[in-house]
């Protein structure tokens, strides 16, 4: 719990950036990420969890692994997934999402199709979140600091 309070707190604190000149604010920009006029809007945060169904067979896992990649990236180009990365730690954590969406059940729903939550492999806390309206622009820009494509 201390983990996700502490993830949770981090996330919050960089979604906040201090706008000390008001002559850089960018309409246009703002309306087009859907941004109010804090510059936030609601996400849907998904914490990634082990689930109770584990593969342990490396090529059935390493397959596993490809299909829901395969889904984070569709979903991605779709405008529906924000932000998505692993934990590096090896704990009962192991990813996180944060859903392009303002509603749980909108989440749910982009959740089951991904391959390694309906094998059981992974299971999806989501909650509502309050975050910067500029995390939208990581799919537009991650791919230009990419040099290996997975």
């Amino acid at each position: 719990m201390k983990t996700l309070l502490l993830i949770f707190t981090i996330l919050i604190a960089t979604s906040f950036y201090a706008q000390e000149d008001i002559s850089s604010f960018d309409k246009k920009l703002a309306k087009e990420l859907g941004a109010d006029d804090y510059g936030m809007k609601r996400y849907v945060i998904a914490f990634l969890k082990k689930g109770p169904n584990r593969i342990k067979d490396s090529i059935k896992a390493a397959d596993l692994q490809m299909a829901h990649m395969s889904n984070i990236k569709r979903l991605s180009r779709e405008g529906k997934l924000a932000i998505a990365g692993p934990f590096l730690d090896d704990g009962e954590l192991r990813g996180i999402y944060i859903f392009n969406v303002e509603t749980v059940k909108e989440a749910k729903k982009l959740t089951e199709t991904d391959p390694a939550i309906k094998a059981g492999s992974l299971v999806m806390e989501l909650h509502p979140w309050y975050g910067s309206a500029a995390l939208d622009l990581v799919g537009k820009y991650h791919p230009k600091i990419t040099k290996i494509k997975m």
